[in-house]
């Protein structure tokens, strides 16, 4: 394929910030994206923010079928170009994060995400799939090194946050490729890592998945306050029902929501949705 910056100049197409483009134009990389995430001609894969395409061509090679999503209108005559031949590649060009994921998969098998996510989406993103998705079966995506250190913490150290025990409940989480910023046209200000997400049917089991999430939001309300505090703000408890919370959810009544780890969050959320209902 002729040079990626020879095309984007011949479209006039000018990179945009508030999309977040920056695109993998290293075939070596490209490809070790694609054996990392397992595609095969069995496997229909779900793109978001196919950019210039260059991932979304080695998919194509690799894959059944590939529906790409890209936001960015101004790409239509640049993917026309560069997907050219492609016929299992289908590019939607829609905002991903508006899409109603019940209706999306109704038309999909079981399905990868591979994809170089415009990192100002990651994390609402990565939340929709953990929150909707009944057909996803893995996400490779390639996100900021810092937020890749987030998905993967462990309980009780400065990375592990809300989205860490979010996922957790659903996937299991490991970082596969680190990735320098020199990579990436434009280069970007931070590195990145290739992160593999892998779901796992009922890999922490939870009476009510809300209550889940809301108990998770709780804990992480306030670092500097007790799990104690934070339950009573967020559930509106008197205090002697919040220690008697965590004194059957056998927590310490001094400790804090990120020393709590996920299995502890959901004993604790099933208590919680005992208490309410």
């Amino acid at each position: 394929m002729e040079n990626l910056r020879q095309i984007l100049a011949r479209h006039g197409f000018s990179f945009k910030k508030q999309f977040g483009q920056n695109f993998i134009t290293d075939t070596n990389l490209l490809k070790s994206i694609v054996a990392a995430a397992g595609v095969g001609k069995e496997v229909t894969v779900l793109e978001i923010g196919c950019g210039a395409g260059t991932l979304t061509r080695e998919l194509a090679a690799a894959a059944k079928r590939v529906v790409s999503y890209e936001i960015d209108q101004k790409l239509q005559p640049v993917l026309a170009e560069t997907l050219a031949g492609c016929d299992n590649a289908e590019v939607v060009f829609r905002d991903f994060l508006r899409e109603d994921m019940r209706e999306l998969e109704r038309a999909l098998p079981p399905y990868s995400v591979v994809a170089n996510l415009p990192y100002y989406i990651t994390s609402p993103l990565v939340m929709k799939f953990i929150e909707e998705s009944e057909k996803a079966e893995k996400l490779v995506i390639m996100v900021q090194d810092d937020v890749a250190q987030r998905f993967c913490a462990a309980a009780g150290t400065p990375e592990y946050g809300a989205i860490t025990a979010a996922i957790a409940r659903r996937a299991k989480a490991e970082i596969v490729k680190y990735v320098p910023r020199q990579m990436f046209t434009p280069v970007p200000n931070v590195d990145s890592a290739v992160v593999m997400l892998t779901f796992v049917k009922d890999r922490i089991p939870v009476k009510s998945a809300k209550c889940y999430r809301d108990t998770v939001r709780a804990a992480f309300l306030s670092r500097r306050k007790t799990l104690e505090n934070n339950l009573m703000n967020a559930f509106r408890l008197t205090r002697e029902d919040a220690a008697a919370l965590l004194r059957r959810a056998e927590i310490p009544d001094k400790a804090r929501g990120e020393t709590l780890s996920p299995e502890q969050l959901a004993k604790l959320s099933d208590l919680i949705f005992e208490m309410k209902n």
